[in-house]
């Protein structure tokens, strides 16, 4: 079963089942959402409330490649004191859902992974975006576009180590790109 949502240029949202061809219009997307969870017949949960001005909500997730559960010894630190703002969650491996202070997402992220290392030692490797090619939007820089690009960019640092590259090899990438 496949679920579509997309935003009409006239600023209402649509949202489609393939299954079944269930289509409906609205001027909420959420009240879509919640319309194709019915109808597909899944739980809807309504989004959180909008966090505080100048903190952002994201989840941090160390993927050791299902060789490692929430439950592991090594995240044993990191349950009992977890950065101020997260809370550690199972997602079939170890992951802390946050909400926590930074002038963009991007330093929000950038900041807990590096409170993360220095405390416990460990490096979160991903913002659990499944399918991080399914994303382009132009939220401003802190919404689900900005998940992504952190996603990736801790991803990237993560699977560079793994293969034998080092920082000065990311970053010498990342400045061949010409990005300011």
């Amino acid at each position: 079963m496949s679920l579509h949502v997309h935003r009409n240029p006239d600023g209402t949202t649509t949202g489609r089942n393939d299954a079944n061809g269930f289509t409906v219009t609205h001027a909420e997307e959420e009240e879509v959402k919640r319309q194709l969870y019915e109808d597909a017949g899944w739980e809807y949960t309504p989004p959180p409330p909008p966090v505080p001005p100048g903190f952002h909500r994201f989840s941090l997730v160390h993927d050791a490649f299902r060789t490692a559960g929430f439950a592991d010894e090594r995240y044993a630190g990191l349950r009992a004191r977890p950065p101020e703002g997260c809370v550690p969650v199972d997602r079939g491996s170890f992951a802390l859902q946050c909400e926590r202070p930074g002038r963009t997402l991007v330093d929000a992220v950038a900041g807990t992974v590096a409170e993360i290392r220095s405390e416990h030692g460990l490096v979160m490797n991903g913002l659990g975006i499944e399918k991080p090619h399914e994303w382009f939007d132009t939220d401003g820089g802190n919404g689900y576009a900005a998940e992504n690009v952190a996603h990736l960019v801790l991803m990237a640092a993560h699977r560079a180590r793994l293969l034998g590259y080092g920082r000065k090899d990311v970053v010498r990438l990342l400045d061949a790109t010409g990005i300011e």
